[in-house]
């Protein structure tokens, strides 16, 4: 297992590229891979043209992206898996099942880093001492998995990324913002856990 995050949506051509490309631009000073697959991509397809327009807006060029279909070896390797769906949660966990205690939705993580952020000292007097992580990444991935286990669930609504295609650009731009807002709360923990 490297020390990465791996976007998973529908097609790999709207919401995990945008993530990947705003999570490069984050995560930049840390040693951390960033890549992303789709559960039903065809493999060398284009990014959406709205989804193009947002990752040039992170200061990247995204002529070269071409979508790739989840493979299970995507999963094992991936420090942490986040998903734009619970669906694609779902799928990501059938393909590779170890993976499943560092596969979340994207938005279930940002809850989760926010709650271990907001009661930090609850998570250590309720929980067993995990072992000490070797990497920032890891750990997060730690502290998220302990809140995931004392936190109620949430809905639907509140773990699913809207998919923004067959929308106007104006849509990808919100759905950008989400996932950056998520983003950081996912840098956020990284920061606080290593």
């Amino acid at each position: 297992m490297v020390d990465g995050v791996l976007f998973v949506c529908h097609a790999n051509m709207c919401r995990s590229p945008m993530a990947e490309f705003i999570a490069r631009r984050l995560l930049r000073d840390l040693p951390v891979a960033v890549a992303s697959a789709g559960t039903d991509a065809p493999d060398g397809a284009a990014m959406h043209p709205y989804a193009i327009e947002v990752a040039a807006g992170t200061g990247a060029d995204p002529a070269a992206f071409r979508t790739r279909r989840l493979r299970p070896e995507h999963l094992t390797r991936a420090g942490l898996v986040l998903t734009a769906t619970r669906r694609q949660r779902s799928v990501c966990t059938a393909l590779a099942p170890a993976a499943l205690p560092r596969t979340f939705t994207l938005r279930q993580f940002a809850r989760l880093a926010a709650a271990a952020a907001e009661a930090p000292e609850a998570t250590e007097a309720t929980e067993p001492a995990a072992p000490r992580a070797d990497s920032p990444l890891r750990a997060a991935v730690a502290v998220a998995a302990r809140a995931r286990g004392r936190l109620q669930p949430a809905t639907p609504d509140a773990d699913d990324l809207r998919d923004p295609i067959g929308g106007s650009p104006a849509d990808f731009r919100r759905c950008a913002e989400e996932i950056e807002l998520s983003i950081r709360q996912v840098l956020a923990l990284i920061g606080t856990a290593g």
